[in-house]
């Protein structure tokens, strides 16, 4: 589904920062557009900055189910910061899924920002996400059969001379022989 992705710009609360820029909301099933006019107020304006698809996958359907328990459901927009130009954000990917949008954070090279899905959009996702979800059953794990406490036949055993021993400190090698 094309998703266009609403930037907002507003003044910096700072000295060193002259714009703050911060993702305001989505449109679903947008028209396509490159940073088109919607608001302005004041010093406050609003772009469409861009429209990218939507696509979800059958294996990220416990990603979905994530997605949607949080409070509220929520789209992350992934942008990525450049130099030239009138705009300093490129939008790269919108994903619903939150283990993704945290691969993205992880690197830190581009910004993610979260955004509230409107109810149309979580009604899709959640259809898609009850059709493909398919919750994986709890196994306990068994403790092995073998003895952890068994002697490995002399293996750190310093009364016992041997050419390699990695169970040795340096300091007894150093006097070539343990006593």
């Amino acid at each position: 589904m094309p998703v266009g992705v609403v930037l907002r710009r507003a003044p910096g609360v700072t000295r060193w920062t002259k714009w703050n820029w911060t993702v305001s909301g989505v449109l679903p099933a947008a028209a396509p557009a490159a940073w088109q006019l919607l608001r302005r107020e004041g010093e406050v304006t609003e772009y469409h900055a861009a429209t990218l698809p939507l696509e979800l996958h059958r294996a990220e359907a416990e990603a979905y189910m994530q997605a949607l328990t949080t409070t509220p459901p929520s789209l992350y927009v992934i942008m990525r910061e450049i130099s030239d130009g009138d705009f300093p954000l490129e939008v790269t990917l919108v994903t619903a899924s939150p283990f993704e949008a945290q691969d993205y954070a992880d690197s830190g090279e581009e910004l993610v920002e979260r955004v509230a899905m409107p109810a149309g959009l979580v009604a899709w996702l959640r259809e898609f996400t009850l059709a493909h979800f398919h919750e994986e059953e709890f196994k306990k794990r068994r403790r092995d059969k073998k003895d952890i406490g068994a002697s490995e036949d002399g293996i750190g055993d310093p009364r016992i001379s041997q050419l390699t021993d990695v169970y040795r400190s340096p300091a007894l090698s150093k006097r070539g022989r343990v006593q």
